[in-house]
């Protein structure tokens, strides 16, 4: 990257992000995009007449490639969406078996003899199902406290889908009857700036209605007055703490981008991506697989993956020294050029589209 100038301007697409019409905001970007392209025209100026047309000849087999790749993703998104609809009654029956709806085939038969067999057969469904799920996520895990665990033991299913207006998906956590908060759905919200190169432009998620003392992303500090002080209660403050359950209070940009400075636009930059890493998680690997991450089977084939992973890094660490700074050059463009929206990069499943959320 030559210099700053190529890069995104951190006020234009705040400005962009800004823009209520979603249709705007696209163009906005497109013509960025042209307008960075157009600086680069010189390099064909430069070339002989002769290499000049060959270049010329390359540009119009990528302008066919580019058309049969259009294609591809319409095709793909088309057949995901027909799987998607296939998937639902196997969801239907796995929330059934999970939640003690109905019994699995040849458990009814079995007559219990004895007081454990009783406790076992006045146990229903599997408990903790998405709880030990996502536990056995790595990326999860990181996110959920011992505090949490007692809420997400109400956890009875986990479902996405596709929302079009604007572009982007949706994740519902549904929860039984329990003693910590009244909503018996939460959701997560993301939306998305284009979906064949996943850029997130903001999330949302669920105002959670707390019981009284139950508040799980908040904690109650108490301090001992001071000695000879005429107030001899105890001084109590609240102070936010780690939980999943910020999950549901996403990293916010701010209206006026201009305010932000370097350091804090990269801080909420990791924070986005991060959310969305969550959320892509849930989505792309606990939500289709859930039976496998409740086993722990996931974990070997995720095991299996990094090694893979890993083989290839060492492959790479000749050019390691080489590639740093050009890390760096690109990272620094990404910054400057997403206060407003970071890439959704990662393990998600770019072309993945489910049935249309429905009203619960």
């Amino acid at each position: 990257m030559s210099n700053n100038k190529d890069n995104f301007n951190v006020s234009d697409l705040g400005s962009a992000l800004n823009e209520e019409d979603r249709a705007g905001l696209v163009n906005a970007l497109k013509s960025k995009i042209q307008s960075l392209a157009g600086q680069h025209s010189d390099v064909l100026e430069n070339l002989s007449p002769v290499v000049r047309k060959r270049v010329e000849a390359l540009r119009e087999i990528q302008s066919q490639h580019d058309e049969l790749e259009a294609k591809f993703f319409e095709e793909r998104l088309a057949l995901e969406a027909k799987y998607q609809k296939l998937y639902q009654p196997l969801y239907s029956r796995r929330f059934d078996i999970v939640n003690g709806v109905v019994e699995a085939e040849g458990v009814a038969k079995e007559s219990p003899a004895g007081q454990e067999e009783d406790k076992e057969a006045a146990e229903k469904g599997v408990p903790d199902f998405w709880l030990s799920a996502m536990k056995n996520n790595e990326v999860l895990a990181e996110e959920i406290t011992e505090r949490d665990e007692g809420a997400l033991k109400y956890l009875k299913d986990i479902k996405w889908c596709r929302i079009d207006n604007p572009k982007g998906f949706k994740i519902d956590f549904f929860f039984d009857t329990n003693p910590f908060f009244k909503n018996s759905v939460l959701s997560k919200t993301y939306h998305m700036i284009d979906e064949d190169e996943p850029i997130l432009e903001k999330a949302i998620g669920t105002e959670i209605e707390w019981y009284p003392g139950k508040c799980l992303t908040q904690k109650l500090l108490k301090k001992k007055p001071k000695k000879g002080s005429k107030n001899a209660k105890p001084i109590t403050k609240t102070e936010n703490c780690e939980s999943f359950f910020n999950f549901f209070s996403p990293p916010q940009v701010p209206d006026d981008d201009e305010d932000i400075d370097e350091d804090t636009a990269e801080e909420l930059q990791n924070q986005m991506e991060q959310d969305y890493d969550i959320g892509s998680t849930i989505r792309d690997k606990i939500i289709p697989h859930a039976v496998s991450w409740f086993t722990g089977e996931a974990i070997q084939d995720e095991d299996f993956e990094d090694m893979d992973n890993e083989d290839d890094d060492d492959d790479e660490d000749e050019d390691e020294d080489q590639g740093k700074s050009r890390k760096k050059q690109l990272s620094a463009g990404n910054k400057k050029g997403g206060r407003g929206a970071a890439a959704a990069g990662g393990d998600g499943q770019q072309g993945e589209r489910p049935p249309e959320c429905k009203q619960q």
